[in-house]
């Protein structure tokens, strides 16, 4: 593909800034080089580089190029991944990112769902970061995800958003404990146990900011990769969490409050690349968010889950309400 080839051309000389070193780079002797960029000018009817000073400059054009450039890059990459799946015989496999803390009810949920509706889709669910998910859509290693809001991937489409309340997990053991609701203002002074701001930055920096707006600024900020070493600094006294109630049932000696106002809740957005989607996709949009959003309720999710003979049954009047 000409214009394929002319565009990745074109990418490397608008990083270099330099026709010789973009040729040392692509492997290729710089003449050819400037043909190339030059007769993609020629069909867009541009100037992508301004060439009359000793240093080579980009032109409106050509910066305005670039992100598409990347884009059509991007979904090159797409297509040629699902051609991959046409000669591998992989075409009915669906791959899709789901946070690391999906609880385990969730997850059983929703792929007892997925085989009961797409049969003839095989179902690859991968446990991965925010990060990791965008990652992996821009470059077709994913046909959809379960990614947290905000997240920066104009290359991505959006679809529905699952609002999922948090509340503050305590020891059973604290005076905060006794209250039926926690404000955020109350837990001044204490350390806040929250996952790696690397996994979902944009989240991360909205939580802390929400916080601060009422009144908790976190002595210390200690991190936590997953629910158990979460609930050890917990139950050490290292820290309080901010997490949805779910989460909290998985462990006994831990007491769940939700705040007051209801000031924070965790945002997921389904996500797939910005190009044509496997066929599956939205089917798994739609039962990812009906789930998602009824994992609050432990007897409405045991009935969605309820398909197969290990479903879970909860007993509600378990859950831990003062």
């Amino acid at each position: 593909m000409d214009l394929t080839r002319q565009l990745r051309h074109f990418l490397v000389v608008a990083e270099e800034l330099h026709f010789g070193r973009a040729a040392e780079l692509l492997g290729m002797a710089q003449p050819p080089l400037s043909q190339s960029i030059q007769r993609l000018e020629r069909e867009l009817g541009v100037q992508l580089f301004d060439r009359s000073r000793r240093q080579v400059e980009l032109t409106v054009a050509g910066r305005l190029l670039i992100e598409e450039a990347h884009r059509l890059s991007a979904a090159e990459e797409r297509l040629r991944t699902v051609m991959r799946k046409v000669r591998d015989g992989d075409l009915g496999t669906l791959r899709a990112g789901v946070p690391p803390d999906l609880p385990a009810p969730v997850l059983q949920a929703l792929l007892r769902r997925l085989d009961t509706e797409l049969p003839g889709v095989a179902v690859d669910l991968l446990e991965l970061t925010t990060t990791e998910q965008c990652r992996m859509l821009a470059t077709g290693g994913l046909d959809t995800g379960l990614v947290d809001h905000p997240v920066d991937a104009p290359e991505l489409r959006f679809g529905a958003e699952i609002e999922l309340p948090l509340g503050v997990v305590l020891p059973r053991t604290s005076p905060l404990a006794r209250l039926r609701e926690v404000a955020l203002a109350d837990l001044a002074g204490h350390d806040l146990v929250l996952f790696p701001r690397e996994t979902a930055p944009g989240w991360y920096d909205r939580l802390l900011e929400l916080c601060r707006t009422k009144g908790f600024v976190p002595a210390r900020v200690r991190t936590a990769r997953n629910p158990e070493f979460l609930f050890g600094l917990v139950l050490a006294g290292q820290g309080i969490a901010l997490e949805r109630e779910s989460i909290a049932r998985r462990e006994p000696r831990v007491a769940w409050r939700p705040l007051t106002d209801r000031p924070l809740a965790r945002r997921l957005l389904v996500v797939g690349p910005d190009a044509a989607s496997h066929p599956a996709a939205p089917r798994f949009a739609e039962l990812a968010t009906e789930i998602l959003r009824a994992e609050a309720n432990p007897v409405v999710l045991a009935n969605i889950g309820a398909t197969g003979p290990w479903s879970v049954v909860y007993d509600a009047a378990a859950a831990d309400h003062p």
